[in-house]
């Protein structure tokens, strides 16, 4: 949450590409600090620096990438980047197997995780900086260099236009936003508000419940061995990245909006049979029909988190990432991803603290049937507030807000939402 809070700030000072190589810093030394730990606080404090750079890289990857795609692409290639932490997480796993028989398990399994950190640090250091960045602070001669790269010719001095024209309307005058700056524009606080609304909902309705609990689920479910119940976690987050590989063929395709929308449909439903499963296995129908039915409501709850994760991974899993690294802008767009991105870490504080208590409260199945309410929730507002973005430039996406923001409700401001929907 700190990390995240401050790589806004971080991102519009110093740049993208500044900002990712902090975060490689942080995460290289924290790891090692862990991995050669003498004592408990030590690790902790490895720990801490792992966070700080998990924090700033959530914040500055979807913005470096966003700022540096065409426009027709660019979620496909933010989305991307969720690939790269679904698939991460399942690498993750996999690693962790395979160190299980080797001495010093835990250390390595910490350890380890400097080495993509290097690698990348060194990838950085070949990398541009952002276009969009380089512009705003007057290295207009690197920032048309960087773009020449991306674009031909032809859409290259469209890009040069788009990118002065926002220079003169406001980069020049707005240097130094603030976080408060974000609340005293109407035009802003829309923006924020759909923003944060969908990193908020991308947590409450349960992805990291299914992915930190899985095992912990599958066993609840009926499934009492440790092997199986790892291995069922497995397939669970090899389905999450392959979901986002999904993601990222239609969310150019089909728009922001429509997958979220039917992404939803499908967790509601999903969450139903979970809860469904929970429910039948509590009020004795397993102790009544004996084994058979009982492993017949295990499966249930399995398939329904496998169901889940196909439903999730390809819409809200990288639909809202997608959404904040566009919807702002350029003198906006560091300060609102960081305070987006902080509120997806403390609404995955929030569901990751207080899951299994309110378990133990309403027990599995109502647990699960309240995140299937928090789902609805979650579809009405981006039915009601999120805009579609597919397709449009940053400069067409900040006149969509103002729009919104200053029109008379019922013609020009609702227009472009509209035609969204369409």
């Amino acid at each position: 949450m700190i990390g995240s809070a401050a790589g806004g700030w971080i991102n519009d000072v110093y740049g993208r590409k500044r900002a990712t190589l902090l975060a490689d810093v942080m995460f290289i030394i924290g790891s090692l600090v862990m991995c050669l730990a003498p004592f408990p606080s030590i690790l902790i404090v490895g720990r801490l620096l792992v966070g700080l750079g998990v924090g700033v890289a959530s914040v500055t990857s979807p913005l470096y990438i966003a700022e540096a795609s065409p426009s027709e692409i660019r979620g496909g290639l933010v989305s991307t980047n969720v690939l790269m932490i679904t698939g991460g997480q399942f690498l993750s796993y996999v690693v962790n197997l395979a160190f299980t028989e080797v001495d010093g398990t835990w250390r390595w399994m910490l350890g380890v995780a400097a080495v993509p950190a290097i690698l990348q640090f060194c990838l950085m250091l070949c990398l541009p900086e952002s276009p969009r960045w380089l512009y705003s602070k007057k290295e207009k001669v690197q920032a048309i260099s960087v773009l020449s790269k991306i674009y031909d010719s032809d859409r290259l001095e469209e890009e040069i236009d788009l990118l002065a024209s926002a220079s003169t309307e406001d980069l020049c005058s707005n240097q130094t936003v603030s976080y408060f700056d974000v609340f005293r524009s109407k035009e802003m606080r829309h923006a924020f508000l759909a923003g944060a609304g969908l990193q908020a909902f991308q947590q409450f309705t349960g992805i990291n419940t299914v992915m930190y609990y899985s095992p912990t689920i599958v066993q609840m479910a009926g499934f009492s061995s440790n092997q199986l119940a790892l291995l069922l976690s497995l397939i669970i987050a090899a389905m999450n990245a392959a979901g986002t590989i999904i993601g990222i063929h239609l969310i150019d395709r089909c728009g922001r909006r429509r997958l979220a929308l039917t992404s939803l449909v499908g967790v509601f439903i999903s969450l139903l049979m979970i809860a469904g499963a929970f429910f039948l296995q509590s009020s004795g129908v397993r102790s009544s029909l004996h084994g058979c039915c009982g492993a017949s409501q295990g499966w249930l709850a399995v398939l329904g988190l496998a169901l889940y994760i196909v439903f999730f991974a390809p819409g809200m899993g990288p639909v809202p990432w997608a959404v904040n690294s566009e919807i702002y802008p350029e003198a906006y767009r560091g300060v609102c991803g960081g305070m987006s991105a902080t509120v997806n870490w403390i609404s995955n504080l929030i569901v990751a603290q207080f899951f299994l208590s309110v378990v133990s409260l309403v027990g599995t199945g109502g647990t699960f049937l309240i995140i299937a309410g928090i789902a609805v929730m979650a579809f009405v507002f981006v039915y009601e507030v999120v805009p579609e973005t597919k397709g449009l430039t940053f400069e067409e996406v900040e006149r969509l807000w103002k729009e919104k923001g200053w029109g008379d409700g019922g013609g020009s401001s609702q227009q472009p939402l509209l035609l969204g929907v369409a």
